[in-house]
């Protein structure tokens, strides 16, 4: 006797969906974790590795001896400033002061013969004097800071250029060290992969088979979707490339087995009426019968009846006669029970309406 519940089908079926989704999220979150700790394996390459260290420390220090003397110069440089305004202010005033005096001396006699006049010009010319040496050592002074920064500049033109050469040569080493990682990853990913394509092909009526499902969407999703973080610029062709390799892989199995199975139906059309009867499952009964199929051919066993008084265009439908035998293939659908001699789908078991066993000579 066979059990056949279409709930228990139903459900059974959700939970083996259920399994499957649940191992394929923990396989994906353990290799989550597994290619995380890759990048941990070796550490990834930084520029300090590749500069001279001795050189930017010699350079450096040389900058902060520079740094150090620019600072100096630039306080003597300051108290020379201020200097400057004091003598520039003395020298000013001074002037000013002869200028009024002078006028004074105008009224009394001739300046040139004045020897007062001459001790305050000779007395403002000191104050000229000392005005123009703070002025010169001032511009010995700005100079000295120019070309202290000019030396400096030099200096940091050649720390920017190890520091250029570092940085280029951590460059090729961080694609070195991405490819050995992207490899890596590849490696572990890979056989998954295929293993997964192994189990799709292998195990699909297996009864552990939502534990294989499970596996097989952990490897798609490892392969075209957990790797994609980590794919270097030239890593897409190579998903790219194994995605059309899988695709026309699966396209060639397809196609062929819908042509195995179309030559197979073809091949059972040609088999008598009576063992096509015999081969006819109760699942696939069941089933037909439900679609109003037939469980042969597969084509609709309803015959649709129209009214035939109205006119073409308000010609409408008004019911549809089952047929006892498959117009289309010649098999036998709906036959009596030889108990009660109530009507019954021809390949179900039993009888609906006195449970009689209705294939006994099948």
């Amino acid at each position: 006797m066979e059990f056949n519940n279409k709930k228990l089908e139903k459900t059974s079926k959700l939970i083996n969906y259920i399994i499957a989704i649940v191992l394929c999220g923990f396989l994906i979150s353990l290799s989550g974790k597994l290619i995380d700790d890759v990048d941990e394996w070796k550490e990834r390459p930084t520029v300090e590795q590749f500069q001279n260290a001795d050189f930017l420390t010699l350079k450096n220090s040389e900058i902060e001896k520079i740094d150090l003397k620019i600072n100096l110069k630039g306080e003597k440089k300051s108290s020379v400033e201020n200097t400057i305004k004091v003598v520039n202010s003395n020298y000013v005033n001074a002037k000013k002061s002869f200028d009024n005096w002078l006028e004074a001396r105008k009224t009394v006699g001739s300046p040139k013969e004045d020897k007062d006049v001459l001790n305050r010009a000779n007395e403002l010319d000191e104050y000229y004097k000392s005005q123009q040496e703070w002025k010169k050592e001032l511009a010995e002074i700005t100079n000295e800071i120019n070309l202290l920064t000019k030396n400096k500049n030099k200096i940091e033109e050649l720390i920017d250029k190890e520091k250029d050469r570092a940085y280029g040569e951590r460059e090729k080493a961080i694609r070195k060290y991405d490819l050995k990682v992207f490899l890596i990853r590849l490696l572990f990913i890979l056989p998954i992969l295929l293993l997964g394509i192994f189990f799709i092909i292998k195990f699909r009526k297996h009864k552990y088979w939502p534990l294989f499902l499970g596996f097989v969407l952990f490897s798609f999703y490892a392969f075209f979707f957990g790797l994609v973080p980590y794919l270097p610029s030239y890593g897409g062709y190579i998903r790219y490339t194994v995605g059309i390799i899988l695709s026309v892989l699966f396209g060639v199995y397809v196609i062929n087995k819908i042509r195995a199975f179309i030559e197979q139906k073809k091949n059972e059309l040609k088999i008598s009426t009576t063992e096509r009867s015999k081969k006819v499952q109760t699942e696939t009964a069941e089933k037909a019968l439900n679609d109003h199929m037939c469980p042969s051919c597969g084509k609709d066993f309803i015959v649709k009846k129209w009214d035939k008084s109205a006119g073409k265009k308000d010609k409408a439908e008004t019911y549809g006669i089952v047929t006892n035998f498959c117009r289309f293939c010649g098999l036998e659908l709906f036959k009596k029970c030889k108990k009660c001699d109530s009507e019954n789908f021809a390949h179900l078991p039993f009888c609906s309406n006195c449970g009689d066993n209705m294939n006994k000579e099948k």
